[in-house]
């Protein structure tokens, strides 16, 4: 069956780093567009960042310049490298996979069980 694992949440100050993993399973890898979401206590879940296949990377403006996304083929692994984090970016950190275009969250094929990132002031 599918899945998608995450790893690598925690707490941080402000200003610390974060890398965040996500290993995927029971699905061609290959032809899903991998992506991160997050989602604050009481907001909607939100497009952060992805990378298809051929490497192409994607970014939310709020953390353009501060994440990278990556993701190592071989491995069928994404991974969350997050810098300079704020107390606004604690939330809980999806992984998803798509087989189409749209980054909504609702279109999204797969979803991890998320992890945990709280960022102390």
């Amino acid at each position: 069956q599918v899945q998608l694992l995450e790893s690598g949440g925690g707490l941080v100050q402000a200003g610390g780093s974060l890398r965040l993993a996500c290993t995927a399973s029971g699905f061609t890898f290959s032809n899903a567009r991998m992506n991160w979401f997050r989602q604050a206590p009481g907001k909607e879940r939100l497009f952060v960042a992805a990378t298809s296949w051929s490497g192409n990377t994607y970014y939310a403006d709020s953390v353009k310049g501060r994440f990278t996304v990556s993701r190592d083929n071989a491995k069928n692994t994404i991974y969350l490298e997050m810098s300079t984090l704020r107390p606004e970016d604690t939330a809980v950190y999806y992984c998803a996979a798509s087989e189409g275009s749209s980054f909504a969250a609702d279109a999204m094929d797969y979803w991890g069980q998320g992890t945990q990132v709280t960022v102390s002031s």
